[in-house]
């Protein structure tokens, strides 16, 4: 496992920023896993967060660890993800998202691939 995957993990929640038109867009997320040297990210197609992952692919992720002051900041570019296996693992590795989805064909479930540009970790 990479460390910016690590820290992710010991965040608990991170926040995801995308391009909402001229502004900046900042969300918590929670459900992460990473593949090789990619992070993938669940998410729903009933929020704006995955439009803006669509329009717009440079997104960055921003993490503080509780009870410190390390923070991360991921910059990468997002794809959607529709492999039914990788969906499913995702499943397995955030059970937390059983709250909400049965399985990788559930309505609604997206997840996004994050091919990772750079990685700053204080």
């Amino acid at each position: 496992m990479s460390k910016a995957y690590d820290f992710l993990k010991e965040c608990g929640a991170f926040f995801v920023l995308t391009i909402n038109g001229e502004y900046p867009a900042g969300r918590p997320f929670g459900a992460v896993m990473e593949i090789g040297d990619d992070l993938y990210l669940a998410t729903n197609d009933m929020n704006e967060a995955h439009k803006q992952m669509r329009e717009h692919k440079q997104i960055q992720i921003v993490a503080k660890k509780p009870e410190s002051r390390a923070w991360i900041r991921i910059t990468g570019i997002s794809e959607e993800c529709d492999n039914l296996e990788l969906k499913s693992r995702m499943l397995e590795e955030c059970p937390v998202l059983h709250k909400h989805y049965e399985s990788a064909e559930a309505e609604h479930f997206l997840m996004f691939k994050v091919k990772i540009e750079n990685v700053e970790i204080k």
